[in-house]
């Protein structure tokens, strides 16, 4: 059965010919005539209404309004009932013998579902309690919140029971999100094992537009680029074709884009409609400016999350639900487009004296560096945690920030007359399509303004107005403190959620800021691997916080010399920035010349970082040393099993970068649960820790060590977050390293 419904805009039935009315406004671009789509649109409801009353024929009316000049323009026309029927059943059966495909091949799925076994000849301990548990919530609906430890499998422990139940009808599709392209490659990868084991699976892999577009060099405008014009008069075809495969890659959807010159990214938010699953980033489900509406704006389905390294999704939270708007940036707007478009330049320069007026009251400052900033990234660490400290903030180790601005708990609402302005008026232009060097340029500016007007209907009690300014611009950013409540909504548009990582300590942590409640269930598993099989050192006499950073470097350098000393392989020592990397590098290779060494540069690109990777390979015979960053690109989700890693040096508790943001999530939690320090610092630096520690152990043969090097490693407050299946062992000098190393490994002690 097809339902088919609509909301008629104007009817007036009072009369010997029923009129039927569509509404419209149009702006500056409209050519003046009437859309087909819109006739058609009309044309449906026409014959529902006629149908319904028996009519043979009726009227129907195109009603434009022009939101600039006020002007209204109507078309008009009379159609016979045999006319709309024929049309009607003509639409009807286009989209009915896709439905009708659709049907047919879900029948052919669930029968394959229905014999499906596990992938693979057994369970490991714990995967079988997990996908249990997993399947109860899948088919239940809810929330679950599962911490398991790396290599325990747990992408195709959730993966299971999610095809299982989709197959058995209790699930219309599978959402995989993650954060990390690696992390897509692993549902891939499990999926590929499912369809193995005997199941078919259409699934789709989204990819963000600038990176899968075909037309690398020219701008992303509809009304200019190949693939977009006349998108809809060629992609049925592409989306047959791409269908023809189970499984639609990136790779697959720039071939099929290419072939029939459309769109790859607008032919992959089609496919999405018609596949079983989809792998994507968490922006699809959870961020208000580009969530899947084709899915979820009519209230979602019978839909299942699955948040994969979960952790992250606390800070991508934030960012999803924040917003900014940059003066220096709505300047250099302005002096582009002032020449061409006085109107739009006028509305940018009052929208820039409204937030430097807002701002007005904060003290002017230097701007201060954001934490991305590598080159400068020391000058956002001196509060990082320095232990003994016992009053205020800095009872947990935090030395005060410098002001760097003023904050609101109230949102600026002087601001909206001058920023609605701003966006009429670049919306005016813009739907001209007329052709300009800084056409590209005010639609990215167009679409940061609508950023911020629509974060502004968000704001709430969860939002702080951060307010800066120097002599030349301000700066006005809303901030999304907690995204508990905004996460929760978006989770409301499927029924069921799985979260699930290697570091989900603690939980109550995490289930609060993740949207969940106190009765939603949880799952902690320990590890399935033999606890003999990882060493861990605790070095905790070498103070790493940013003061004493200097006066330690050489012992940092000693202590990493000994803990490779013991045996050759492959070894990643984490630091908590760029800038130390570099002098714990440089001092390393200065003791130890003659070790392979390799560092992790800002911005590295995708084929970089796989020659980096690379690297670590069982072919060489000595010692290789990687430098990488906490909490970065090779923090986490890479793998790199057996010999191909045997050790990890930790140094620092990898706390984040002290910035307003971070001390305005301390004060918010420190109000509302006691414990604010820890959910702005400790909490997120300490997860950053586990998830370098798990880069160690892959599967049940790896063995390895991991080496912690900071003095606030034996402190109660990290030691409580630490897995109780460790086995630790305290080392506070590089004699002790090197005995415990070697005793590890069972090999004679290598001369430091």
């Amino acid at each position: 059965m097809l339902r088919i419904q609509g909301r008629i805009d104007g009817l007036l039935a009072e009369t010997d010919l029923a009129l039927v009315e569509e509404i419209k406004t149009v702006q500056g671009g409209w050519d003046g005539a009437a859309d087909p789509l819109h006739w058609a649109q009309a044309k449906i409801y026409a014959f529902i209404y006629a149908r319904e009353h028996e009519l043979k024929r009726l009227a129907i009316q195109l009603t434009y309004l022009n939101l600039q000049t006020g002007e209204v323009i109507e078309f008009r026309q009379q159609f016979n009932f045999s006319e709309l029927s024929t049309f009607f059943e003509h639409t009807v059966a286009i989209y009915l013998s896709w439905v009708r495909e659709r049907y047919r091949w879900c029948q052919d799925r669930d029968e394959s579902i229905r014999t499906l076994a596990f992938p693979f000849t057994s369970y490991r301990p714990g995967q079988r309690e997990l996908a249990v548990v997993a399947y109860r919530a899948l088919s239940r609906g809810g929330r679950l919140f599962l911490e398991a430890p790396t290599g325990i499998g747990k992408t195709v422990s959730v993966l299971f029971p999610a095809v299982k139940a989709l197959g058995e009808g209790k699930l219309e599709r599978l959402f995989y999100l993650t954060a990390r392209t690696v992390g897509r490659a692993v549902a891939e990868k499990a999926f590929t094992d499912l369809r193995r084991a005997g199941s078919r699976l259409r699934t789709l892999t989204l990819t963000a537009r600038e990176k899968i577009c075909v037309q690398q060099g020219h701008p992303c405008d509809p009304q200019t680029c190949p693939l977009a014009r006349g998108y809809y008069d060629r992609n049925k075809p592409a989306m047959r074709e791409a269908l023809a495969q189970e499984e639609i890659t990136r790779q697959v959807l720039e071939t099929v884009g290419r072939q029939h010159q459309v769109c790859p990214f607008e032919l992959s938010l089609d496919l999405s409609i018609w596949v079983d699953a989809v792998v994507c980033d968490y922006n699809y489900v959870f961020d208000p400016k580009v969530y899947l509406r084709g899915h979820f704006a009519e209230g979602g389905g019978d839909y299942a999350f699955l948040v994969d390294e979960a952790h992250n999704l606390v800070d991508r939270g934030r960012e999803m639900f924040s917003a900014e708007l940059d003066g220096a940036e709505v300047q250099q707007t302005r002096k582009a487009l002032r020449g061409a478009l006085p109107r739009c330049a006028r509305t940018l320069q009052r929208l820039n004296s409204a937030m430097r007026k807002a701002c007005g009251s904060a003290a002017p400052s230097t701007e201060s560096v954001e934490p991305s900033d590598p080159a400068l990234e020391l000058n956002l660490f001196p509060s990082e945690v320095a232990s003994g400290d016992s009053t205020g903030a800095a009872s947990a180790g935090v030395a005060a920030a410098a002001p760097a601005g003023q904050t609101s708990k109230e949102f600026p609402s002087d601001l909206l007359p001058a920023l609605d302005d701003a966006l009429k008026e670049a919306e005016a232009w813009l739907a001209r399509n007329e052709a300009a060097e800084f056409r590209e340029a005010l639609l990215e500016f167009y679409f940061c303004l609508y950023s911020f007007r629509r974060t502004a209907q968000l704001y709430d009690e969860h939002y702080v107005t951060i307010l800066k300014r120097n002599r030349w611009s301000a700066r006005v950013r809303l901030f999304c403190l907690d995204p508990s409540y905004l996460l929760r909504q978006a989770l409301e548009r499927g029924k069921a959620a799985i979260f699930f990582s290697a570091t989900l300590t603690p939980m109550d942590y995490h289930r609060e800021l993740l949207g969940g409640s106190p009765e939603d269930p949880v799952l902690q598993l320990c590890s399935p691997f033999p606890p003999q099989n990882l060493a861990v050192l605790v070095q905790d006499r070498i103070r790493t916080h940013f003061k004493a950073r200097a006066g330690t470097l050489v012992e940092v350098a000693q202590t990493i010399k000994a803990a490779v000393a013991g045996r050759h392989g492959n070894y990643l020592v984490y630091c908590p920035s760029y800038q130390y990397l570099n002098a714990v590098h440089a001092q390393f290779q200065h003791l130890d010349p003659v070790t392979r060494v390799l560092a992790q540069r800002p911005s590295m690109s995708e084929g970089e970082r796989e020659e980096f990777l690379a690297a670590f390979t069982v072919a060489h015979r000595g010692t290789l040393v990687g430098f990488a960053v906490m909490g970065g690109i090779f923090g986490e989700g890479i793998d790199l099993v057996g010999e191909r890693l045997i050790g990890a040096i930790i140094v620092g508790v990898g706390l984040p970068q002290l910035c307003v943001e971070r001390d305005l999530i301390r004060d918010y939690f420190q109000e509302r649960a006691g414990a604010g320090f820890d959910y702005a610092y400790t909490f997120p630096g300490m997860n950053r820790v586990l998830q370098a520690i798990g880069r160690v152990t892959r599967s049940e043969t790896d063995r390895g060590i991991v080496l912690l090097v900071d003095a606030r490693f034996g402190e109660s407050r990290y030691l409580r977050l630490m897995p109780p299946w460790w086995r630790t062992a305290r080392v506070r000098n590089v004699n002790a390293i090197q005995e415990t190393v070697n005793r590890f490994w069972g090999e004679q002690a290598v001369s430091v």
